[in-house]
């Protein structure tokens, strides 16, 4: 059966605005695409560990069901207990992924007559789970405390508790939100203080557990969101904050509740990339070559193109889809691999070239990129 022409127009829009999407597999090419920060993808000593251990289970293809019905085993909790130690918290819940954590997370606890402001920038996970609560919700001018405090004063009711969503890192602009000013100002307003930190772990704190961790506010947050999807290089995400939150999600969490628990292989894998959190030098090398990178970006000129960001993601704003694409090809076929990032993923006139800078890129690489750039834009 066809399409019906409404959805066959839909696409045909894309296609016009070149914007449509499609998969591609992966290549060869320097990478400076993947949210590998650490290259914890393709480490072999984690990949080793999670073989020895996965002999312990007779279960290693599949989890066999929810972990509510067949799919628990000790070794999730174990895991949840070393990750809310990780994460100085006392709590910690597992997901699928960070899209699962935040669409259970915000979907259930904001109840009806609740508010949620959020900032306009948060990611569609964040978007998806706010829209599926019965909660009331605002967006924020992105990192503006005043346009923050405006909306609060706005939209304040009786009886009405309140939530507050930022990341704390943006996947993309690359730049962190004002957490400490944020956080007192929920402190301060009695707001429950919501982070998701996907693009901040095993990338900020002294060992990658995360901006808050960094500026030793934890006790000040009431949800955290930390995805393994990115500097961990495996898959899934956790929840962390206090024991009645926890319980709270395991009971009202559709995306927990309703799901197959992930794989014993995923557990292990996320086990072990926390212990070389722990003892590896990627995390610094990461930070060295950030500087490097931003070093050249003034040296070619081309610094006032870029968004300002100390993370890994770097993006050079290049208006128009077209123009955008015509870039990122012309990049590829000096081998290396980068991202354009069109609307409607980023505003109108706000496409982009966003480069992910990786432990393992070398300074030869980052200067030969921003050199071929440098003659492209």
């Amino acid at each position: 059966m066809n399409l019906p022409d409404k959805l066959k127009n839909k696409i045909i829009a894309r296609v016009e605005n070149d914007s449509f999407r499609n998969l591609k597999n992966q290549n060869n090419l320097i990478d400076f695409s993947s949210n590998d920060y650490l290259g914890f993808s393709k480490h072999n000593r984690i990949a080793q560990q999670v073989k020895l251990h996965l002999e312990e289970f007779k279960n290693i293809n599949g989890s066999t069901g929810s972990r509510l019905i067949s799919g628990n085993q000790f070794i999730y909790q174990e895991v949840e207990l070393e990750l809310a130690n990780f994460f100085n918290t006392p709590a910690a819940l597992l997901f699928n992924s960070g899209y699962d954590a935040n669409l259970g997370l915000l979907s259930c606890v904001p109840q009806h007559g609740d508010l949620i402001l959020f900032d306009e920038l948060c990611h569609a996970s964040i978007r998806d789970g706010i829209r599926l609560s019965n909660a009331k919700a605002y967006s924020f001018k992105h990192n503006s405390l005043s346009d923050l405090k405006k909306k609060f004063r706005n939209v304040q009711r009786k009886n009405a508790e309140i939530y507050l969503v930022v990341e704390s890192i943006y996947s993309m602009d690359g730049d962190q939100a004002p957490l400490k000013e944020i956080a007192e100002f929920c402190k301060k307003n009695k707001i429950y203080f919501i982070v998701d930190e996907a693009h901040a772990t095993g990338v900020f704190g002294s060992k990658g557990n995360g901006l808050v961790n960094d500026l030793k506010i934890e006790k000040e947050i009431f949800a955290r969101v930390h995805t393994f999807g990115k500097a961990l290089g495996c898959h899934g995400a956790v929840v962390v904050g206090s024991k009645e939150l926890r319980a709270f999600l395991i009971n009202f969490a559709r995306s927990f509740i309703y799901t197959t628990a992930i794989p014993i292989h995923n557990v292990l894998t996320i086990k072990y990339a926390i212990k070389e959190l722990l003892i590896t030098n990627e995390v610094n090398k990461l930070k060295i070559k950030i500087n490097f990178f931003k070093k050249e970006l003034l040296e070619k000129k081309i610094a006032h193109l870029f968004i300002d960001s100390n993370s890994p993601i770097q993006a050079c704003i290049i208006s128009g889809n077209n123009k955008a694409n015509e870039v990122a090809n012309k990049i590829k076929f000096s081998n290396f691999n980068v991202k354009a990032i069109l609307s409607p993923t980023v505003p109108v006139g706000k496409e982009r070239i966003r480069f992910c800078i990786h432990s393992y890129n070398s300074s030869n690489q980052i200067r030969e990129i921003l050199k071929l750039l440098s003659t492209f834009v």
